[in-house]
């Protein structure tokens, strides 16, 4: 039996993002960015309640300010505690996972979905995702880059503007482009 788009998207595999059922999976996270977004004045509790709806799972006290951007959302884990400021955009093709008391400044933007090196593998409008997972108690200062495929280890520190190329070591300070330890 072969698998389905969304299947081998969830694998890792190459997958076409035009299939129907991935399209309609963005559009019903769309309508929920849009009111997930215009909820700014709501509680922490209320918003909490709605990325409940979309998230795989959603620890206590998370919080993410609006406006905040993804592409699915089923994909993203969020510990207790996790807290991401204004603007932060999560592509979440695969999973996304947020460890428990971990803090995000605004703009910061995670990337798990990635494409092929190859011209030829590029026009085919193929995609691939690689899981990115942030350990516990971590900073990530804000307008930071993770690219797909990162683990940043607990307790770590990202500074502002960097682009994380590869993966953190647990209590790493990491700073520039590419990030690099100090």
């Amino acid at each position: 039996m072969s698998m389905t788009e969304k299947q081998k998207m969830l694998a890792g595999e190459l997958y076409q993002p035009g299939d129907s059922q991935l399209q309609a999976d963005q559009a019903a996270a769309k309508a929920w960015m849009v009111r997930y977004n215009a909820a700014l004045g709501e509680t922490a509790a209320v918003r909490r309640a709605m990325l409940g709806e979309l998230f795989g799972s959603v620890g206590e006290d998370a919080v993410i300010r609006p406006p905040f951007h993804c592409d699915y959302g089923y994909n993203i884990h969020l510990g207790d505690g996790v807290f991401l400021n204004f603007n932060c955009v999560i592509l979440d093709v695969v999973e996304v996972r947020i460890g428990a008391g971990t803090q995000i400044g605004p703009a910061v933007q995670i990337y798990a979905a990635d494409h092929p090196r190859d011209a030829e593998g590029r026009r085919s409008g193929l995609e691939f995702g690689r899981p990115v997972i942030i350990g516990e108690h971590v900073w990530i200062g804000g307008g930071a880059i993770i690219l797909p495929g990162v683990t940043i280890g607990d307790s770590a520190v990202i500074g502002a503007g960097s682009v994380v190329t590869r993966d953190v070591a647990a209590g790493a300070t990491v700073v520039g482009n590419p990030a690099r330890s100090r």
